[in-house]
This record gives C-alpha cells, structure tokens and sequence, in this order.
C-alpha cells in the first residue's frame, strides 16, 4: 500500500521499497526501517491521504499493525538520572561508611546528633 501511495514522494517509496524487499527475503522488517517509513509519509502527507482515500476504518487497518509493531520493538530510554556517581562516598550501596560523613549529624540525616 505504500508503495503505491508513496510513488509521488522518492523518500517514502525508497523506505517503503526497502521494507517490502525485506519482507519478500522473509525477513521481518526492523524497528528503524518502520519508524522512518512512517515518519517520512507523516511529513509528506501520505498517512493523510492514506486517510481521505480509504477512510478511518481502512487507514486503522493498514497502519495501526505498523505503529503496533514500532511500538513492540522501540528500544526502551530510560529519562532517570542518577545523581549519585556509582562507586562514590555518596553511593550507599559501595560507601565505606553511611551516611557519608559530609551528612552525619545534620538535621534529617541518620547520623549521630552533636
């Protein structure tokens, strides 16, 4: 289906053309070819006309596998940061003493008060 709706715009129709050679190898097509083949038709407006040509029920049952398939093999980020270095004072899991000495004994700290 891209393929075809995607012959207006060489970007779209090389990835697509990737992906469907893939697929015709009997491969599966990888995370990265599926996420710049929808990226690229989004910015071209094909997924938009896609939509007008077909209708939502069509659109949904031609690109939803795609998105779901993006959304199984996307690479999981993680957005935490550790403020504490691994293997430093501050670090309770490798620190020779806790708390730290920097900390013992202020206000909310486990350490002895003076």
């Amino acid at each position: 289906m891209f393929l075809i709706e995607a012959a207006a715009y060489p970007a779209v129709a090389a990835i697509a053309q990737s992906a469907y050679d893939q697929l015709a190898a009997g491969h599966g097509i990888d995370y990265p070819v599926l996420s710049e083949l929808i990226g690229e038709a989004s910015g071209k407006g094909v997924l938009r006309a896609i939509h007008q040509k077909y209708g939502p029920t069509a659109y949904e049952a031609m690109i939803m596998p795609i998105v779901q398939e993006i959304g199984r093999q996307a690479p999981i980020r993680s957005s935490w940061q550790s403020t504490v270095r691994p293997g430093s004072e501050d670090d309770p899991l490798t620190a020779r003493t806790w708390p730290p000495s920097t900390q013992a004994g202020t206000p909310g700290s486990y350490g002895p008060r003076r």
